[in-house]
């Protein structure tokens, strides 16, 4: 369910009792009397351990360490808001009041923001939070409950900084939350629905990770089966028609032949079959390979480390009943764990003693199943929104083809990245920063040039690529040969501005540029 929040306006602090470099006023005001346990002159150290907004001010409890170690507790006021654990180092500066010094090193105490920058912050930019406090406020006859809380932003460039917000529900202390920016004033809570769905993306990759095998080892099976092995005739013209319908390299420099083959590899699947498109049925490689399992667990016996990938599989989607307390524990780990990744690392599958020739075809045929489902979860995974409000989409696939003799896996990755919509009201030059960048990725492995790895980006008609080789002489030939291919992309009616290739693998950074680890805990 939606439930927007908003961000009311701030009482702003005196100014005379505001410095720069200090987050709040220079001095707390007593709600409990210190009873001489700090004598004039002396100081103590403070921490923070809640906080209250009231109508003009935030009550906060704070922790004394005095000398010696004797620890108490004591109730001060303040015109600023401190988030729970700031350090700070107080003395007495006149009957009823403390002086406060914050202790360096210490952030996230600034005064609460009054609405949202939407430079910074554009409108659909997910803000990740934690509830510092919560309060109701008071309630005027017939309206509605408000309750106000003070959350401490997460993520963006807003990190360390404080919202106060007014929200129809209470938002419990210490919880986690993720909101979308509707406007300057006005955020939207994402379901605990959407969270849920992200873990058990992740819950999937994990699984498919453990289960994937390289669509080649199940090809090159398919291709040394002798011509006399005992197969069903329905199963041996589908791995008839399987091995007959992989293109070679030149083929896919026909776009009408490149577009066939992205389109039927796999990736898109339920999307044909959803439109009412079944004709996809014929040629898709994923349909091929559930047809093929379909074909061959006929004819083998019980599997049961199949079975239990199947079971394993339909447990990930049916989100067990501790739902909750994995959700929280996601917001608790430091870095996200990459599962898919592009490009996905070739795994073999080895038959084990006493298989015979169709129980190594069905474990080659699943593991390569699950690969191609990986790549389906790792695009969906790197599907977001970025941190400044631009809708990323991906599409990550694979494309085995033939190259000589051999089953080369060509690994492709698609990305465009859409700016928020445009405005009639824009001048020309913000409309035009608005257009769609895309980006391309292409991983393979040829004989004898070895790996290779292709980056490229596309704006407005302006490409910029970069090539990676990891063998030396193949660096070499393709860096002598980058002139021809700038003067190609040019008569295609690109514009290159940056081409190069290198010697080795590209760095390895982030796969998604939001960390999406935050939940609301209280929807």
């Amino acid at each position: 369910m939606k439930s927007d929040i908003t961000i009311p306006p701030v009482l702003p602090a005196n100014p005379a009792s505001v410095r720069p470099g200090v987050a709040g006023a220079q001095e707390f005001k007593l709600l409990s009397p210190l009873n001489g346990l700090i004598s004039p002159g002396q100081t103590a150290q403070a921490q923070v351990l809640s906080l209250k907004q009231g109508d003009a001010s935030f009550q906060l409890l704070l922790n004394l360490t005095l000398e010696g170690g004797r620890q108490t507790n004591v109730q001060v006021s303040s015109l600023q808001p401190f988030a729970l654990g700031t350090l700070l180092t107080v003395s007495p500066s006149s009957a009823g009041s403390l002086a406060i010094n914050l202790q360096q090193g210490v952030s996230g105490t600034s005064a609460p923001l009054t609405r949202l920058d939407l430079q910074q912050l554009p409108v659909g930019t997910l803000l990740q939070g934690k509830v510092l406090g919560s309060y109701l406020l008071p309630q005027t006859a017939g309206q509605p409950a408000v309750y106000r809380s003070l959350v401490s932003v997460l993520n963006t460039a807003m990190s360390t900084r404080t919202l106060t917000l007014d929200s129809p529900q209470p938002l419990r202390v210490a919880s986690l939350l993720s909101a979308q920016v509707e406007d300057a004033h006005t955020l939207s809570f994402v379901p605990l629905s959407g969270r849920q769905d992200q873990l058990a993306l992740a819950q999937q990759l994990a699984a498919q990770q453990s289960r994937q095998g390289s669509l080649q080892g199940l090809l090159s099976a398919l291709q040394k089966l002798p011509p006399g092995d005992n197969l069903s005739a329905p199963l041996r013209a589908s791995i008839d028609t399987l091995l007959a319908g992989l293109p070679t390299a030149p083929q896919l420099s026909n776009p009408a032949l490149l577009k066939s083959a992205l389109l039927n590899s796999g990736a898109f699947l339920e999307a044909n079959l959803l439109n009412g498109q079944p004709q996809s049925l014929n040629v898709d490689m994923k349909a091929a390979l559930l047809r093929l399992i379909a074909q061959i667990l006929p004819g083998t016996p019980a599997n049961p480390n199949f079975s239990s990938g199947i079971a394993a599989s339909t447990q990930a989607q049916a989100m067990p009943t501790f739902v909750r307390t994995a959700l929280g524990m996601l917001g608790q780990i430091s870095a996200k764990p990459q599962y898919g990744g592009f490009p996905l690392p070739q795994r073999t599958l080895h038959s084990s003693d006493g298989e015979d020739s169709l129980q190594t075809l069905l474990k080659l045929a699943a593991a390569a199943l699950s690969r191609l489902q990986s790549h389906q979860l790792s695009s969906l995974e790197q599907s977001t929104r970025t941190a400044d409000g631009n809708l990323l989409t991906t599409w990550q696939l694979e494309i085995p083809m033939r190259n000589a003799h051999d089953i080369v896996p060509l690994q492709v990755k698609f990305q465009r990245e859409d700016p928020p919509e445009k405005d009639a009201q824009d001048s020309p030059e913000v409309r035009e920063n608005k257009d769609p960048l895309w980006r391309v990725e292409l991983a393979f492995d040829l004989t004898p040039l070895g790996p290779l790895h292709v980056q490229a980006q596309l704006i407005r008609g302006n490409l910029s690529g970069h090539l990676w080789a990891q063998r030396v002489f193949t660096a070499e030939l393709i860096t002598s040969q980058l002139g021809h291919l700038r003067q190609r992309l040019n008569d295609a009616g690109l514009t290159v501005t940056d081409l190069d290739c290198h010697q080795g693998t590209p760095p390895q950074g982030a796969q998604s540029p939001l960390e999406q680890r935050w939940v609301d805990e209280t929807a």
